[in-house]
């Protein structure tokens, strides 16, 4: 029970008007944009400074009261949400963006700074971050790092990991470790920034980000190619992988999750017939990207092709991939399961996915799409209760069998933890628990997330 005298306490850190204790007010902050995970917090913190945040959390270890810190609320896992009880920490007004540094090709960002104005921050300096994914308008830099967010750009630059220089950050004691120099070359130590890439806010609380950067992409060629199976698919993957010097992403999905966003976004087919499997590919700054990913494309795979070269047109194609989450969203509370295969597996697992979903569930609507060039399936299951996990089990016990990972970009959080030594060893998870307890020896932070519970 949260006393009076810790309520005061936290209302002294970041005043009154930023601890929300009013039911109406909290209720945004408490449940994730699945639908599928959330409960009532005891308050909403919003600290509006990396000291205020080491001082809620100094005062939060003292007095053993739980923390579940949030981004942009973005996330798909549960991670980023109370499970009942617990001081909800939002870092949205961690918002400063520092000027770029065109030297180094890198900028500062505090946590609540949002991808998108990174993004926007960055073209106007004349370079590019090198991150991207629908939800950009909503997903802060903190929360993409604790994740280690991926996206449709992976196959070219990296997940969020390879774009982090170096962070700020405040460990569950109040402790502020900053590392914000961005030198490209520091072997003094233990790497505490890649540590904390990833751990889901279970070991401190990133509250700023030195980002690098990447030279802005002068020339785009976007192409969707529909193909007959996933195989075909797969085979073109390679193809584009080999003779496509410029390619930038490949990504997957189906006609059953085409026909879903047209009917959301009331958009207009791309073809005059449905097809069961459209690719995605795009290749950029070549002297001829168009003739770079027409070379890669072999007619006889190839269903139906529409290619665009300006940015309207590009932006329509790239529409049926971006639209998929949110039509999903539209369509009822699913069950998300963001896997990654071996490249070899990828066919095999879409064919047999959808026969274990239906054992578990024979009434369920399945939608597939992922990022084909780096191996990484989004599962989404419709028609289950939140609480049925029959289907999560019957998919993640499928991507173990083939040698897979039960989280490629969305991170662990809550709604997998039960599952993590399918694809994580006795001794991995031995060792994780004994960095969760050297850097949060009370279990205050994120607690419920990532690791599951001790045998």
């Amino acid at each position: 029970m949260l006393t009076d005298t810790l309520h005061e306490r936290l209302c002294a850190i970041v005043g009154s008007r930023h601890v929300l204790d009013d039911p109406a007010l909290r209720d945004r902050f408490e449940r994730d944009i699945t639908g599928r995970y959330g409960a009532p917090a005891t308050l909403v913190v919003r600290p509006g400074s990396t000291g205020e945040v080491a001082d809620v959390l100094r005062v939060c270890d003292e007095t053993r009261t739980p923390v579940v810190p949030q981004g942009g609320n973005t996330g798909l896992v549960g991670g980023g949400v109370p499970r009942g009880g617990e001081i909800l920490l939002s870092l949205s007004r961690l918002d400063e963006l520092g000027p770029v540094d065109e030297l180094a090709g890198q900028v500062t960002a505090g946590a609540g700074v949002t991808l998108e104005a990174v993004q926007a921050h960055a073209s106007a300096a004349g370079l590019a971050f090198g991150v991207d994914h629908g939800a950009r308008s909503g997903a802060t830099i903190g929360g993409m790092v604790s994740t280690d967010a991926g996206g449709a750009q992976v196959l070219r630059y990296g997940t969020m990991r390879a774009q982090v220089v170096g962070v700020e950050a405040v460990l569950p004691s109040g402790r502020v470790v900053r590392r914000l120099a961005g030198l490209l070359k520091d072997t003094a130590g233990y790497d505490v920034s890649q540590l904390l890439v990833g751990t889901e806010g279970t070991l401190g609380i990133v509250t700023a980000a030195r980002l690098r950067l990447v030279p802005r992409l002068q020339q785009a060629v976007t192409a969707l190619v529909a193909v007959p199976s996933m195989e075909a698919a797969v085979r073109l993957m390679r193809d584009l992988r080999a003779r496509a010097t410029s390619l930038n992403a490949v990504e997957v999905f189906f006609a059953e999750g085409m026909r879903l966003v047209c009917e959301h976004r009331r958009l207009a087919p791309p073809f005059t017939e449905d097809h069961p499997v459209y690719v995605l590919a795009e290749c950029s700054d070549h002297d001829d990207p168009l003739d770079d990913l027409a070379g890669a494309i072999e007619d006889t795979l190839v269903l139906d092709v529409a290619v665009a070269d300006d940015t309207a047109r590009r932006r329509a194609l790239w529409a049926y991939r971006d639209f998929l989450n949110e039509a999903v969203a539209a369509a009822g509370v699913p069950h998300k399961l963001d896997v990654t295969l071996p490249l070899a597996a990828l066919a095999e697992f879409e064919h047999r996915v959808r026969d274990v979903i239906e054992q578990a569930a024979p009434a369920a609507r399945t939608i597939l799409w992922g990022h084909l060039g780096d191996g990484n399936i989004h599962v989404n299951v419709l028609g289950p209760d939140a609480q049925d996990e029959r289907c999560d089990d019957a998919v993640l016990r499928l991507v173990a069998e083939l040698d897979g990972s039960i989280s490629a970009e969305h991170g662990v959080g809550v709604s997998k933890r039960r599952w993590l030594s399918l694809t994580r060893s006795e001794a991995e998870i031995l060792t994780m628990r004994a960095l969760k307890h050297t850097f949060d020896p009370h279990g205050i932070l994120n607690p419920g997330a990532v690791l599951p519970d001790a045998a």
